[in-house]
């Protein structure tokens, strides 16, 4: 589906080989915007996005079965992420929530999948509604429905209450003003508008003063926050724990969700096979490596590289799985063929080290 906003003054559609197809990609200064972004305001067109609205009395119930964070008592007017895992407790698909006036909004990356009871990948809508059996509650797909458009920086409050929308401060708080859904992420907050209303609203928040940004420079601040994102930073095999998604999206208490008894694990022994860091790259900003392309120390492929940006300050930067052994001061090559640069490890990065209980008590019962 194509953004409306691709038609407005400026708006650079995206290259074929980037994530984000049918918004803009930058509005003529990916980096002017970004410089925006950290000293007043902009609004990002994130239409791409395919949502789901899930209704129903035992909406919070069923919801609490089938993925993978405690929401029994997720409250209206509160959102929070969550992931589908397969069987073996990989990462089959990251949602955000907004639960708002007896409806949860889940709203995803384009193309979201899901393992299936019989194997086999299936669209996200579909693989909930063979989950769904005897519970009341009624799904419907929300893309032409609703659209999202996100809101970054520092005068960010101010320009909702000029809009006539609430502003959320809490983490994931959620309301609603003027047929708007309102959430607050860690980056921003996220406005879903009446899609019918998508360039009424893009109007409405520019003429306020916010600056237009396209995808590039979102990207590149969602990488220096050092924040996952499905498919780019994940790959067939990634868990929960090697992308910071234990805690902010997987519960590691409750049970009866698929994949549950690989979170516990994992969390219990403390120590993933891989972890996710973020990458300062040495190299021209013309010759960058590519997603997937490996990560190499003295010879050996050590980890994958996901998200590749061009931040304002910090340069070319990357996202990467890189396996847990190796240490943060290790000197790396990331790329291949003509596009090998070096990389070294921003040590802010990296996961703040806590012993599994596993662990701890294994040592207890030795001693």
């Amino acid at each position: 589906m194509t953004s409306p906003i691709l038609d407005t003054a400026g708006a650079v559609p995206p290259p074929e080989n980037w994530p984000d197809q049918g918004v803009p990609w930058h509005f003529g200064d990916p980096f002017a915007e970004q410089r925006a972004a950290a000293r007043r305001v902009v609004v990002v067109d994130r239409s791409d996005r395919e949502l789901i609205a899930v209704t129903g009395p035992e909406r919070l119930a069923w919801l609490h079965l089938v993925i993978s964070q405690h929401v029994t008592e997720l409250a209206d007017g509160a959102g929070t992420e969550a992931l589908v895992l397969d069987s073996q407790g990989r990462v089959d698909t990251h949602l955000d929530l907004a639960h708002l006036d007896g409806t949860v909004w889940l709203d995803t990356d384009p193309g979201a999948e899901a393992t299936g009871a019989r194997g086999g990948r299936q669209p996200l809508l579909a693989y909930l509604e063979s989950m769904v059996f005897w519970s009341k509650v009624e799904l419907r797909e929300a893309t032409a429905e609703r659209a999202v458009l996100s809101v970054l920086g520092p005068d960010t409050a101010s320009l909702l209450e000029s809009a006539g929308l609430p502003a959320p401060t809490e983490p994931y708080a959620v309301a609603g003003g003027l047929d708007v859904v309102v959430r607050a992420t860690p980056l921003g907050v996220d406005l879903l508008v009446p899609r019918d209303e998508l360039v009424a609203w893009w109007d409405r928040l520019t003429r306020q003063g916010a600056r237009p940004m396209g995808s590039w420079g979102y990207e590149a601040l969602r990488v220096e926050a050092a924040r996952a994102r499905y498919g780019v930073d994940t790959d067939d095999r990634t868990i929960p724990h090697e992308v910071g998604w234990v805690h902010v999206a997987a519960h590691v208490a409750k049970g009866c969700y698929r994949g549950q008894e690989t979170v516990a694990k994992v969390h219990n022994v403390g120590r993933p096979p891989r972890r996710m860091l973020l990458l300062h790259l040495d190299g021209s900003p013309e010759v960058l490596p590519e997603t997937g392309d490996p990560v190499v120390r003295d010879g050996k492929t050590v980890g994958r590289v996901g998200s590749v940006a061009r931040h304002h300050e910090l340069g070319p930067i990357a996202l990467a799985l890189v396996k847990y052994s190796v240490p943060v001061e290790a000197e790396l090559l990331v790329g291949q063929d003509d596009r090998v640069v070096q990389a070294a490890i921003d040590p802010d990065s990296v996961p703040e080290a806590t012993p599994g209980l596993g662990r701890e008590a294994a040592k207890k019962l030795r001693g």
